[in-house]
């Protein structure tokens, strides 16, 4: 049965979204479904963002909720979850950007078939302006590993949920884990959630553009954050972690020793020259093995 309506969810914190809700709009509408897009403000913090977003409400079905405090990167979506009118919800990140004129057929003509379906991200920016931004470089080296078909050899470690189709009453049965309250690794447990109650993820390319990075000390602490995240959950995401399999499979104290060792000695040069103007990608990889063993 084609998809006959449609509810978008959008968890924000100190983003700017009118761009992106105006051209999901646009493209759901003139597909000619039911539709209501919901931009759930998790406790912004930015006055100048706040009353920009406002306008949000102002559009035929539009609604900006915003919350007095943060609840949590879990919490916040499941509150959006809750609020959504209709049988299946599309999750997009705030700081993504609609790059095909084609991205909600694509996903209309792909729902008949699965109740999960990972959109993807694509990196987008100019080499030439981006060469010293950390985030731009990571993720430029990581996007191989982010194609659709590879994505699809291990679908739910791959589940992210920056592009995430999913019918709600799969997500009003397992939300979010509204233990992670800070950033990262949410999306990975639900992705560890759905195989353990056998639901199937298909993978497709259509994806949203990634084109904001922050600066490279922003990065550099957003990372640590998600590393303190992944030390916290450890128990919970053995296995859909990169991370954790690569520690776990080092069965030589000595060697653990040693990295520690070498963080403790050496990691204020290793995030001078992350949160500098030439950021080694080398250096990054040391650095979060460092931090995430030595905390």
């Amino acid at each position: 049965m084609a998809i006959q309506a449609l509810s978008i969810l959008i968890p924000t914190y100190n983003d700017r979204c009118v761009r992106l809700v105006d051209s999901l709009r646009q493209q759901t509408g003139a597909v000619g479904i039911s539709y209501e897009i919901l931009v759930g403000d998790d406790g912004s913090t930015d006055a100048a963002v706040i009353a920009d977003n406002q306008q949000i409400s102002q559009w035929p079905c539009c609604r900006y909720l915003r919350q007095s405090v943060n609840s949590g990167r879990a919490a916040i979506r499941n509150l959006l979850v809750r609020e959504a009118r209709y049988d299946y919800v599309l999750f997009i990140d705030s700081d993504m950007t609609v790059i095909s004129n084609l991205f909600i057929s694509r996903y209309l003509s792909a729902v008949c078939d699965s109740a999960v379906i990972d959109g993807g991200v694509s990196i987008d920016g100019d080499p030439s302006v981006l060469s010293g931004n950390l985030r731009y470089l990571y993720e430029c080296a990581e996007a191989p590993k982010h194609t659709a078909p590879e994505r699809q050899k291990n679908p739910w470690q791959h589940l992210h949920t920056a592009n995430l189709l999913v019918r709600r009453d799969l997500m009003l049965r397992y939300p979010f884990d509204e233990r992670f309250r800070h950033y990262g690794y949410e999306d990975v447990l639900l992705g560890k959630t759905f195989r353990q109650h056998r639901i199937a993820i298909e993978h497709i390319d259509n994806p949203v553009g990634f084109s904001t990075f922050e600066s490279n000390p922003d990065f550099v602490a957003k990372t640590e954050e998600g590393l303190r995240t992944l030390s916290q959950f450890r128990h919970d995401l053995r296995g859909y972690s990169r991370m954790l399999t690569f520690v776990s499979g080092i069965h030589i104290p000595a060697v653990l020793w040693l990295i520690r060792l070498w963080h403790r000695l050496f990691w204020k040069a290793e995030r001078r020259n992350l949160c500098g103007s030439r950021p080694s990608l080398f250096l990054f990889k040391l650095y979060r093995l460092g931090y995430f063993l030595s905390h």
